[in-house]
């Protein structure tokens, strides 16, 4: 049976961690929301009293009667079958205490156009978002980038990945990030070509690989909105 992801419909999202992973490896999985059906059944499983194992929240998946939740995790436990994950049990650790750290950064991410309440509108919160934002792109972008830039100079195997030497998810999330940094930053990235020429590097790889190259064409990859984590407000961005 193929792999059922739960996400909310329309978004990128925490989701796309997930997505790239499965289009990587070419398993058949469903985008359960994007089905007719599709949150009906996502709201019917977190309201639900009847299953024993209940998500928090999405996304999660489903592998048969296994509901696995929260991003890291679900990796955690798809990396091994997927083989995007270290050989090594100790360095699947390793694997895991990166995407902890990506997770980490993605909810700062959320807090600089949200700072303030998750159940009120951008709207209602611009002026914290402003100096939540001001910080977010001075500090906490190069703090963050900085470490994973020296996590792939710092490889023992000497590879272009961020552990091991192949591929692994941790590779296609760092892709993600950048990603979603450059749309919802352009004036706070446009020298990171310069500042972390590693990560830029492995972005570029990762594009470039067939089966995402196909997906990134696709209509299964979303566009970024203003709906999702990274969202470009322009009196958001500015020079880091």
């Amino acid at each position: 049976m193929p792999y059922e992801l739960y996400y909310w419909d329309g978004i990128q999202g925490r989701g796309e961690f997930v997505r790239l992973a499965l289009e990587e490896a070419g398993v058949d999985y469903v985008d359960v929301t994007r089905r007719p059906d599709g949150m009906a059944a996502m709201m019917k499983l977190l309201k639900g009293r009847t299953e024993p194992h209940i998500p928090f929240a999405p996304p999660f998946l489903k592998d048969g009667d296994l509901i696995v939740p929260h991003v890291a995790n679900i990796l955690l436990y798809l990396g091994p079958k997927l083989g995007l994950a270290p050989k090594s049990e100790p360095l699947r650790f390793i694997a895991n205490g990166l995407q902890l750290t990506i997770t980490d950064f993605v909810a700062e991410v959320h807090d600089t156009h949200h700072p303030v309440s998750t159940n009120q509108y951008y709207e209602d919160q611009k002026e914290a978002a402003k100096q939540r934002s001001a910080d977010f792109n001075v500090h906490r972008i190069p703090k963050f980038m900085g470490y994973f830039e020296r996590v792939l100079e710092l490889n023992p195997e000497g590879s272009k990945h961020a552990i091991g030497n192949e591929l692994s998810y941790v590779d296609l999330s760092l892709f993600q990030v950048i990603e979603g940094l450059h749309y919802a930053f352009p004036r706070a990235t446009k020298d990171f070509s310069r500042h972390y020429p590693a990560l830029i590097a492995l972005h570029d790889a990762i594009e470039q690989r067939p089966n995402i190259k196909n997906y990134l064409a696709s209509e299964r990859r979303l566009d970024f909105n203003e709906s999702g984590i990274f969202r470009h407000y322009p009196e958001l961005d500015q020079d880091a």
